[in-house]
């Protein structure tokens, strides 16, 4: 019932900015933890920062200082503020949503699928 659906992403040239956004549905977005994870060419995909439902983040450290995650409960969106791009950002960029039980973590995405994610392309 959980839909997520990324959008923003382009062709930017280095040291340009994007934000991405992500807009949830068929949830309570309150209550959940939010994540952006990114998959370059021929790359795992990974985590790029987090934000918990009390507003506190995480960054990769690849990402650090440049990237702002954010979250706007009253719009049920997550975004991702890209600042200074570099070429190896160059990735597709996934949003995901993560809930706690009983101590034990749940990822949206694993649970359904991961989708097509957004294009984020940083090249001159």
């Amino acid at each position: 019932q959980v839909q997520l659906v990324e959008s923003g992403g382009g062709l930017v040239q280095p040291g340009g900015s994007l934000r991405l956004s992500c807009a949830a549905s068929g949830s309570i977005f309150s209550i959940y933890a939010m994540e952006w994870y990114r998959q370059a060419p021929r790359k795992q995909r990974e985590l790029v920062a987090a934000i918990t439902s009390g507003g506190s983040t995480d960054y990769a450290d690849s990402v650090e200082g440049r990237f702002t995650i954010s979250r706007d409960n009253a719009k049920n969106t997550v975004y991702l503020q890209m600042n200074s791009l570099k070429p190896e950002d160059t990735a597709v960029y996934y949003c995901n949503m993560r809930g706690t039980y009983y101590s034990s973590s749940y990822s949206m995405r694993d649970f359904g699928s991961w989708g097509q994610g957004t294009q984020v392309t940083v090249s001159s």
